[in-house]
């Protein structure tokens, strides 16, 4: 497969000029032909190296992508004409040359999802499946609305808890830098000053901890750094990630905090993936996949068994005890009723503002943390400084 650059006419005699992927002249004459479209020029510019760009879409670029997808083909326009389009508007490189190779694929006779599924990692699994879902129901337009929307919900959500953490961070920098400018530049400043029989067991300390600070700083590094690497491999073990996953979730308060925004999560996927007419354990597996919580997954595994044996949803998930009562109860409504993705989708509406909530409280819980680090910190400088300060005025009486 190869890449030219081309200028042609269309029937009213208009120049257009673009690129496309074909296999020799003759199948660029052809595709051209079919868009009527007649070269007047062409040029070889090589192989297609689309193949070997690796690229992942964020959840902003999904929900662009979905939505323009969605309007194109709902305006009548083919799927394989959607996808051309769409890679020509594309201005960052790596994302054009993998919708250019998904374009051509697609042209091939491939199914859409079909060729998403061949490149795992692009886009997320979630996408994956309403494509999937939406091929085979003839709903692909209505589908990628319902896609886009999930997104751009998404990334809102995501850029809320960005902005939230902001000033926690600049908090937390700040307490760092005062914390060390005491330790390095006020304390040894009051040290010189002082007998040392005047100092106390806890100015004593405070001396050794600041002179170690000042000329083994780099001792300090090498263990921060290897608690970061050794959190790193915790994270990728999976019997610690499981431990960690679960204690996250039996954290007083917090867990509770966090079982709320995983309740919103699941939801509105679960409720997506069931409108799009998915099997109930399929939209089991993948909507708890998204949540990214190890232990929240190996417990799905005895809800999805449970399932298979003819158990309804609700009391299999209640079984769990990850969500709170309501939920299940709201799940148990819904497959009485027969309603259960509208149900689902105004509980995902609810639980997604109560997860903002969450989130502004979790972020809440690291302001006053950071303020009493730095206030303990100024604490023992001052506890260690005062009582040198009182011996010194003592014997100079």
């Amino acid at each position: 497969m190869k890449k030219f650059s081309y200028q042609a006419t269309d029937i009213n005699g208009k120049i257009i000029r673009g690129q496309e992927m074909a296999e020799d002249y003759q199948d660029l004459q052809q595709k051209l032909k079919e868009r009527n479209l007649y070269i007047t020029r062409y040029r070889d510019l090589g192989a297609n190296d689309a193949v070997d760009v690796k690229y992942k879409f964020k959840t902003k670029e999904v929900s662009f992508i979905s939505r323009q997808l969605a309007s194109m083909t709902s305006a009548g326009l083919s799927l394989v004409r959607a996808l051309y389009i769409l890679q020509e508007q594309q201005t960052n490189k790596k994302a054009k040359r993998v919708l250019l190779d998904i374009y051509e694929e697609v042209q091939k006779g491939k199914s859409f999802s079909e060729v998403l599924e061949s490149k795992p990692g692009v886009f997320p699994d979630l996408f994956v499946s309403m494509v999937a879902a939406g091929e085979s129901s003839g709903t692909l337009d209505q589908i990628l609305v319902r896609v886009s929307d999930h997104f751009a919900n998404a990334n809102k959500t995501n850029n809320k808890i960005k902005s939230a953490m902001v000033y926690p961070i600049i908090l937390l920098v700040l307490a760092l830098a005062v914390i060390i400018l005491m330790f390095t530049m006020i304390l040894p400043t009051f040290t010189s000053m002082m007998d040392p029989e005047d100092m106390t067991p806890l100015s004593k300390g405070m001396i050794a901890f600041s002179d170690s600070l000042i000329n083994y700083w780099y001792i300090y590094l090498i263990v921060i750094a290897a608690i970061v690497v050794l959190f790193w491999i915790c994270r990728r073990t999976p019997a610690i990630k499981l431990r960690m996953d679960e204690l996250i979730l039996r954290i007083p308060k917090v867990g509770k905090l966090i079982s709320t925004i995983y309740t919103g999560r699941f939801a509105r996927n679960m409720s997506n993936l069931y409108a799009a007419g998915l099997q109930m354990v399929d939209c089991i597996e993948k909507s708890v996949s998204v949540l990214g919580n190890t232990y929240v997954t190996k417990r799905f595994e005895e809800v999805v068994d449970n399932i298979k044996l003819g158990e309804s949803m609700s009391k299999a998930v209640e079984k769990t005890q990850i969500f709170e009562g309501m939920f299940t109860s709201i799940i148990y409504v819904g497959e009485e009723s027969g309603t259960l993705d509208t149900i689902l989708s105004k509980a995902a509406d609810y639980y997604e503002e109560e997860g903002d909530t969450a989130v502004t409280k979790l972020v809440g819980m690291l302001e006053p943390v950071m303020i009493i680090i730095m206030g303990v910190a100024i604490g023992l400088v001052l506890a260690a400084i005062f009582p040198m300060l009182y011996g010194g005025m003592t014997s100079a009486s």
